[in-house]
């Protein structure tokens, strides 16, 4: 029997990560330098990757369980948010010399560029998202009802959507207000952990894990449109606006891959095996990529496999 061509994404290549161990989150992209950094954060490093030639560059030691990154182009600044400590380290991406330390209450994760104001914003505590500019000074916070997970900002308004799980909600805040203006319950399902959002068609992409699930959401109105089954234990997934597609990256060892045909009506059309545990990641529209990062375990080693949409 001949084997099916790829509907949604293509194995290109890997890039291994020798002596990375423990849990991996979540991922930052230079455009312009083609390079990729990665949160190790059982390993307590920041990994930065050469894209074209599948090969590390550079490791950031010493970090206090790293789960957030973001490269600001504008400056030139790496910014990674720590877990443990609560703090959001600012480095220079050319040297990797550390340029600030900024300290929050508590286990500093997400991070997000919004590009209306040229801000960093960083979800953190026990509820709130922490606003930066570009050399790290502290420019004032969002309080929130309990920890941020994923969350995504607007490029055309001026609001920022947050998954808050342990309240079983979305929580939408108004940037220039800096407070909360919309609190959308999330029952159908919970453990609502990634976010992705098509701002053309004014949807919020909620992957849950109890049960896992790929809920569809109203944007302007908080109301539950679709509900798909998904692989589980997601932490990561993205939406593809050039392909109106939908990739959802799982712990259990798959991406599946969506193709939506309108606004409220979405078919998988491809569960792609990847390895135990992989179930963060990046895509990089610019570069038509799907990076998935497969945490060390056993005789499993650690790698970012790369994906070439089709």
């Amino acid at each position: 029997m001949y084997a099916q061509p790829p509907k949604g994404l293509a194995l290109s290549g890997q890039i291994e990560l020798p002596n990375v161990n423990g849990r991996i989150d979540h991922f930052s992209a230079d455009l312009k330098g083609h390079r990729l950094f990665m949160s190790a954060l059982g390993n307590h490093t920041v990994e930065v990757l050469d894209v074209q030639n599948a090969k590390r560059l550079h490791t950031i030691p010493d970090l206090d369980e790293p789960q957030g990154v973001l490269y600001d182009p504008s400056s030139n600044h790496l910014f990674a948010a720590c877990a443990k400590d609560g703090t959001t380290k600012v480095f220079d991406a050319a040297t990797f010399h550390l340029l600030a330390t900024v300290k929050f209450s508590g286990d500093a994760d997400n991070i997000r560029y919004d590009a209306r104001d040229q801000r960093i914003v960083v979800g953190y505590g026990d509820g709130a998202l922490g606003l930066l500019d570009s050399n790290g000074k502290r420019l004032g916070d969002i309080a929130l009802d309990g920890h941020p997970e994923s969350f995504q900002i607007e490029k055309a308004g001026g609001r920022v959507f947050v998954n808050v799980p342990d309240k079983e909600e979305i929580e939408v805040a108004d940037l220039a207000k800096r407070s909360v203006v919309s609190k959308w319950p999330v029952k159908s399902a919970l453990r609502n952990f990634p976010m992705a959002l098509d701002e053309g068609r004014h949807r919020l992409l909620i992957g849950c894990r109890a049960p896992a699930r790929l809920l569809v959401i109203d944007a302007e109105t908080g109301k539950q449109t679709a509900s798909l089954e998904i692989v589980g234990d997601t932490d990561d997934l993205f939406y593809d606006a050039a392909k109106s597609r939908v990739y959802v990256i799982g712990g259990q060892g798959a991406v599946d891959v969506f193709a939506q045909k309108d606004a409220d009506h979405y078919e998988r059309i491809e569960h792609i095996a990847t390895a135990a545990g992989a179930r963060t990641g990046l895509f990089v529209a610019d570069w038509r990529k799907l990076f998935v990062a497969v945490p060390h375990r056993g005789e499993q080693h650690a790698a970012v496999l790369i994906y070439e949409t089709k």
